[in-house]
């Protein structure tokens, strides 16, 4: 390795000796994405900045305002109403003028972010919201890129790494293993509603740096498929393992045609707004005949419908044939409305906002007593 850096610079960590000028020069020539440049990334970037990492991005379409100096101290009163990723680019370079520092000035999306992603080895999380964490998780995910992952509220920090290939090719644990769909509203709040101390999101910001320079380096022991939660009132801090869990993997998109086809808003919007359809929506449904309507009940259940026309795929078979179902519209039924709501979701997981999904509210039983009353 032939990578060029000034010696002077880095000499107080190169003097260490589990690093030494081998691991500065795979610094060097490491390539980091930092997603978010508001609290943890501000804090984050900085010391990836200064550790000599050779190539960094930034992504960030929000600018600057007066609520965030009190935890992204990297901007001034001066800053505010600039574009956060443009300023961090031209504060950072002025720290480290000897590193690349590439400034993308535009919202994470599906559609940008694989090829944002393919030019870089580690994409760090910096992102205060789950629409922007499950989407940055399931590219990496396709991708084989490691994640590091941090998260603040209120007093309480998380960091971990997720999506690492280990040398025993097991499954990599993923975001979803932790959340396989989003929390339901004001379940977790993020800091505008909930508050953050200050400080939190530089303490976790730069837990996040020190991991991705272990990943690189190889040094320590990297939360590699483990979740760490520091709380800053008494500073505890305790460690849990993750595995990964072979129905999340399901979870995920298959290819980048899926990956694309997702909307993450509504993905983490939709669990938390019943997508339930009462026997008027249904019966007006029926009406256009431009829906497809599954059965999910066990083959020879009762009681058998007449009433419309359906289609019977068994829950127990559901996954292995959701490409078989091609309208746009779906509503799903069963005996009590139990298993077509794990139907539902199952199949708006993995179709994204490609479909509209419904689960038969109470049933069929409910609804041939409502359909059977109307006709009496």
């Amino acid at each position: 390795m032939t990578t060029n850096f000034t010696y002077e610079r880095y000499q107080r960590q190169i003097i260490l000796k589990e690093l030494g000028i081998a691991g500065q020069q795979q610094l060097a020539a490491a390539k980091v994405l930092v997603i978010g440049a508001g609290g943890l990334g501000c804090a984050a970037l900085q010391y990836l900045v200064a550790a000599g990492i050779g190539t960094i991005g930034i992504v960030d379409d929000d600018v600057v305002s007066l609520s965030n100096l009190h935890r992204q101290v990297l901007y001034s009163v001066q800053d505010i109403g600039k574009w956060k990723s443009l300023t961090a680019q031209e504060k950072l370079q002025q720290l480290n003028p000897e590193i690349s520092i590439i400034a993308y000035n535009e919202r994470l999306t599906t559609e940008n972010a694989l090829s944002l992603f393919h030019s870089f080895d580690i994409i760090v999380d910096g992102t205060d919201n789950f629409a922007s964490r499950y989407l940055i998780n399931d590219a990496c995910a396709l991708m084989n890129k490691p994640t590091v992952f941090g998260a603040v509220s209120q007093f309480e920090g998380q960091l971990a790494i997720f999506n690492y290939q280990s040398k025993d090719e097991s499954t990599p644990v993923n975001y979803r293993d932790l959340f396989p769909v989003p929390p339901k509203d004001n379940e977790v709040l993020n800091c505008a509603e909930a508050g953050v101390l200050g400080v939190l999101p530089g303490i976790i910001g730069t837990m996040m740096a020190n991991e991705t320079i272990k990943l690189i380096t190889g040094i320590g022991k990297p939360l590699i498929n483990s979740l760490l939660t520091y709380n800053a009132l008494n500073n505890e801090v305790f460690e849990v393992e993750l595995s990964s869990n072979p129905v999340t993997v399901l979870l995920l998109p298959k290819d980048a045609e899926s990956f694309k086809a997702m909307d993450y808003v509504f993905f983490c919007s939709a669990s938390i707004q019943p997508f339930e359809i009462d026997a008027d929506g249904f019966n007006d449904l029926i009406a256009t005949k431009k829906v497809d309507i599954i059965d999910v009940r066990e083959l020879g259940e009762l009681p058998q419908i007449r009433e419309f026309t359906y289609v019977q795929i068994p829950l127990s078979v559901f996954e292995e044939n959701i490409p078989l179902i091609e309208n746009e519209t779906v509503v799903l039924f069963c005996q009590s409305g139990k298993r077509s709501r794990l139907a539902a979701r199952s199949l708006m997981e993995r179709t994204g906002t490609t479909k509209k999904i419904y689960s038969l509210q109470g049933g069929i039983l409910k609804w041939l007593n409502n359909y059977q009353t109307r006709q009496q």
